[in-house]
């Protein structure tokens, strides 16, 4: 049951910057036509690295939403943040300007932050020395501009945050922001999550952990495999979810369009391994139970998860183990899929561009499905709706996030009433 003490909390806006387009709605379509966004990184030379491929954000031009002179000094990742959160504002019907601004909350996830800031410092600082630096890098190297930016450009005074827990971040952040609105010290929330650092060395580090698929380069769009037997590593990306949080009493008064209810969320830790899951998958399993609790729903109730879904052997094949030990025999009949088969993993922005998805999936009916899905793994024996989108009418929607150092994540959204 819905804890009728606190405030309903929804979703009236969704904007979205990713590997398939520029908008939210290009996302959507893409995603329901099976369309892939990877392709060969342009961003730099990757021809020494083994995997030369990435989920890039293409054609993106920040002067399209951002003061020129503004732009060039914020790192990417705060750009997207600032072009998707005015997407997801119109898309709500709210102004630029806030009538109420201390009312209005901003809560981001980032893994990663403005790191090409940091790396033109270095450079600068070694060839050049520390006084020919320029003094806005450092400050834009923050992984909390994005947020900064954010409430400065909408002028949103209230709670301000940053949720850095590498790829739950941006699950995190929306549950978080939804709890601003339920204990009443916001009415609007502007939250999300984002990603923007397609840089050689940290594409190199994860090669080094082999955590990437080296074998696609040729094919790129045929990379990103999860769940399926010949899987072999997650393809790095980039981009950014934002999603406008209201009261549902707030939604109604102004007659806003409502595309899901936020019913409820959780987070947790393996305390395990800083790279590894919990082999025994104790620590998803208490993210979703602890979120359908906070929901108040069965496991039962449940039509679609989105699953975390990277394509490494161990996080699909984890995954699937601990669906089961929360859904029961329920696990066979739910139908799972993975955003990232399309645009990879966008480390800090996942989780919010996957809670756009579980919006929109419960708005349209459709769940998009899981691509390159060929030969089935016997330890990943559920349904992962391979290759072509199915019509359901979903009702509740889970949506897993776990990252590195045992972060966990799951969010609940249901249909609006």
């Amino acid at each position: 049951m819905i804890n009728t003490n606190q405030a309903r909390v929804v979703i009236t806006g969704l904007g979205a910057i990713s590997p398939l387009g520029l908008t939210a709605a290009e996302l959507w379509a893409g995603l329901l036509a099976g369309r892939s966004g990877i392709a060969r990184i342009t961003q730099f030379d990757p021809g020494a690295l083994p995997c030369q491929i990435a989920g890039e954000v293409k054609g993106f031009d920040p002067k399209n939403y951002i003061d020129g002179r503004e732009a060039r000094r914020m790192a990417r990742c705060a750009q997207f943040a600032v072009a998707a959160a005015r997407e997801a504002l119109a898309d709500a019907g709210l102004p630029d300007r806030f009538t109420a601004p201390d009312r209005a909350a901003v809560l981001i996830g980032t893994g990663i932050g403005g790191v090409e800031k940091v790396e033109e410092m270095l450079g600068v600082h070694r060839q050049r020395g520390y006084d020919k630096i320029n003094p806005f890098l450092l400050p834009n190297a923050l992984c909390n501009l994005p947020a900064h930016h954010i409430s400065k450009t909408f002028q949103a005074l209230g709670p301000l945050n940053t949720v850095v827990t590498a790829c739950a971040a941006g699950t995190q952040a929306v549950g978080e922001g939804a709890e601003l609105i339920r204990h009443g010290r916001a009415d609007v929330v502007i939250a999300g999550g984002v990603e923007a650092a397609i840089q050689d060395y940290l594409i190199g580090g994860f090669c080094a952990m082999r955590a990437l698929p080296t074998a696609y380069n040729d094919r790129p769009e045929e990379a990103s495999r999860p769940f399926e037997r010949d899987r072999s590593g997650f393809v790095y990306a980039e981009g950014c979810g934002i999603l406008i949080l209201e009261s549902l009493a707030q939604a109604r008064q102004r007659g806003a369009r409502i595309y899901a209810e936020v019913l409820g969320h959780a987070s947790s830790s393996d305390a395990f391994d800083v790279a590894k899951p919990d082999p025994t998958g104790n620590g998803a399993i208490r993210a979703m139970r602890w979120a359908l609790a906070d929901a108040g729903v069965t496991p039962e109730q449940v039509g679609y998860i989105n699953a975390h879904g990277t394509g490494t052997a161990i996080n699909d094949s984890g995954e699937t183990q601990a669906i089961k030990q929360v859904f029961g025999e329920h696990a066979y009949a739910t139908p799972i899929s993975s955003t990232k088969s399309m645009i990879g993993h966008t480390l800090g922005g996942a989780g919010a561009l996957e809670a756009i998805v579980c919006a929109l999936t419960l708005q349209h009916g459709v769940i998009h499905p899981t691509i390159n899905y060929a030969t089935p793994d016997p330890e990943c024996d559920l349904d992962y709706v391979p290759n072509v989108a199915r019509h359901a009418e979903v009702q509740v929607t889970l949506s897993n996030s776990f990252g590195l150092g045992g972060q966990n994540a799951c969010l609940v959204l249901g249909k609006p009433a």
